[in-house]
């Protein structure tokens, strides 16, 4: 009796407690949305895909030319230096060739301005290394998709989840209200003398165990609204309340597949073509690369001036020849690589098909099982109407009657537990066969 009040208290400071919460409805849609705009996977999803666009700007670089622009200030004695500042500056006089004024100069000052530019023309490797950023910055955007199929698919689950916490709530408050009639229809069954000391504990035994079934659904009540409130990235954790009840959906799965076309899938496949790029450039780096420069200069003994100037253009064929057997070593690491991606590949679009299997069966099993509970929740739904009837015409057993009850209440949780697998079951099917 003590653990029956004990109970009833916690119960009271826990519904006074959640009452004390801000209670919000909320609907699937609103849900989904606020995910798609403040989730913060998606905008970790979106900054690895900027992340990705930036590194293949770089390689711009293939293409575009490189032009520095400086400024220099010297003053020097050095003989070599300081005949070639002058020299520069375009203010040689006979004099300057005086063999003591070459080997022993004076101080002089040299400003100069300088403008250079690179321009590649010829860089095989280079234009490699730029597919392959772009096949990584195209799998990005694959992989941003792919999270946010998964985030919607993940409140699909989690709204269920809400729905179905209701559902039990609702079926515990009932079968707490008929527990607690028949603990009254007990006490006044013993007060008259028909009714042992033992079944009425039995019967309040009973209530206990409805009360811990009904904290429980309570609280995942919370644990589901929570969860809601991570996944739109609201620190509030208010309580939601479902606006539509748990129903059961209609599917088809016959012609349900795999896509090669499904993002993360296509997004690997990409990800095996950057290694493929990667490897070609490897082995095209092998081979010179020609590049163009030029360079405008100003001169003065001046900061910022230049009396003087001159330019200078040109092209340069490099060829590496050989680097201590560097690059036939990253050459062969990128192809292991490449090779490795594929494999990778066909492994995952093996997996996925086999889940695609283990879904289809989870899908037919919960559509069976589903079948099966709703007979189930009727027989025994019938089968307490008329263990009640009997009761009170004390006709039926207190035990007998206890365990009807429970049976009522277990049968009606494993009925919407049974909707929910089987609209989840669902929901993953068009998950895993999304385009």
């Amino acid at each position: 009796m003590k653990a029956y009040i004990y109970i009833s208290l916690f119960l009271l400071v826990f519904t006074l407690a959640v009452q004390a919460q801000e209670v919000l409805p909320i609907t699937k849609t609103e849900v989904l949305s606020k995910v798609a705009e403040n989730n913060t996977s998606i905008k970790i999803s979106v900054e690895e895909f900027n992340q990705a666009k930036a590194d293949y700007r770089q390689t711009n670089a293939v293409f575009l030319p490189n032009i520095t622009a400086s400024h220099t200030a010297i003053a020097t004695t050095n003989p070599l230096m300081a005949f070639g500042s002058k020299l520069n500056q375009e203010i040689l006089t006979q004099n300057d060739f005086n063999p003591a004024l070459l080997n022993d100069p004076s101080q002089i000052e040299n400003f100069a301005t300088k403008l250079e530019i690179l321009q590649p023309l010829i860089n095989l490797d280079g234009i490699h290394q730029r597919k392959a950023a772009k096949f990584k910055m195209q799998a990005m955007s694959l992989k941003t998709v792919r999270t946010q199929d998964y985030l919607a698919f993940e409140v699909e689950k989690a709204y269920m989840k809400l729905q179905l916490a209701y559902k039990a709530v609702d079926v515990l408050e009932k079968a707490m209200e008929a527990a607690n009639s028949n603990k009254k229809l007990a006490d006044n069954i013993f007060k008259q003398g028909y009714l042992q000391r033992a079944d009425v504990l039995n019967v309040e035994v009973h209530v206990t165990e409805v009360q811990n079934q009904l904290q429980t659904a309570k609280s995942n009540i919370l644990n589901a609204s929570n969860y809601l409130s991570f996944l739109m990235n609201d620190q509030t954790y208010v309580i939601y309340t479902p606006t539509d009840s748990l129903t059961v959906s209609t599917f088809a799965i016959e012609d349900k597949m795999v896509s090669e076309n499904r993002s993360d899938i296509k997004a690997m496949q990409l990800a095996s073509d950057a290694y493929k790029a990667m490897n070609k450039a490897d082995k095209l780096a092998f081979l010179p690369r020609l590049n163009a420069f030029g360079s405008y200069e100003l001169y003065d003994n001046q900061v910022f001036q230049g009396d003087a100037n001159g330019y200078l253009f040109g092209a340069q064929l490099s060829w590496d020849i050989f680097q201590g057997s560097k690059r036939f070593g990253k050459s062969q690491k990128s192809k292991a690589e490449f090779e490795k991606s594929k494999l990778q590949y066909k492994q995952y679009v093996s997996q996925s098909n086999l889940e695609l299997n283990k879904a289809k069966r989870a899908f037919l099993d919960a559509e069976n099982k589903f079948k099966l509970n709703t007979l189930a929740l009727k027989q025994s739904e019938e089968s307490l109407r008329i263990r009640t009837n009997r009761f009170k015409e004390g006709l039926e057993k207190t035990s007998d009657l206890l365990i009807a009850e429970t049976q009522y209440a277990q049968k009606q949780l494993e009925y919407y537990q049974t909707i929910f697998e089987y609209n989840y079951s669902q929901a993953y099917l068009q998950f895993l066969t999304k385009e």
